[in-house]
C-alpha cells in the first residue's frame, strides 16, 4: 500500500510538469492593458455618437454598411469590419473597406459559414460591435460595446 502511493506521487508530479491547463496569462498586465485599450475605443465611439448599419445583399453579393455620428468628422476614410464566427475562429474574416463618394462603405459580400457572427467595425481610435445569424439575418445594427 505504502509503495502504490509513492508511485501515484511520481505519477501525479509527472502529469504536473508536463500538462499546460493554459489559465494563467503569461503576461497578464500587458493584455489587462491591451483590454482598457479596447474599452477606451468603446467609449471613444460613444462620446461622438457613432453607429452603423451593415446589410447583407446576397443577390447582389454585396456588403454595404453606413455609418452616423454627431460629428461627421469622426466617420474614418478607411475602416475594419471584422466577421468573427462564434465558435470556429478558422472561419473568421478580416475586410478593409474605404469610404465611397456618398459615405458608405461598400464591399463584395464574403463567404459566411452558418452560425453566430460577432462582428466589429473599427477604425485607429474608435470601435463599434455587433452580433448575427448566418442564414436567418440580412443586416445588423453595430453600436459601441459598453457596459
Amino acid at each position: 500500500l505504502p509503495l502504490t502511493a509513492v508511485i501515484a506521487g511520481f505519477v501525479t508530479l509527472g502529469l504536473a510538469i508536463t500538462s499546460d491547463d493554459g489559465v494563467v496569462e503569461d503576461d497578464y498586465y500587458r493584455r489587462g492593458k491591451e483590454i482598457n485599450l479596447v474599452l477606451a475605443r468603446d467609449r471613444a465611439a460613444a462620446s461622438r455618437g457613432l453607429e452603423g448599419r451593415v446589410e447583407l445583399d446576397d443577390a447582389q453579393h454585396q456588403l454595404l454598411i453606413r455609418l452616423s455620428a454627431r460629428d461627421p468628422a469622426a466617420i474614418a476614410d478607411n475602416v475594419e469590419l471584422k466577421f468573427l464566427h462564434a465558435t470556429r475562429a478558422g472561419v473568421d474574416k478580416i475586410l478593409i473597406l474605404a469610404r465611397q463618394s456618398d459615405g458608405s462603405y461598400r464591399a463584395p459580400l464574403p463567404e459566411l459559414a452558418q452560425g453566430h457572427w460577432n462582428v466589429q467595425l473599427a477604425a485607429q481610435d474608435w470601435r463599434l460591435v455587433g452580433s448575427l445569424r448566418i442564414p436567418k439575418e440580412h443586416g445588423l445594427d453595430l453600436r459601441p460595446s459598453l457596459p
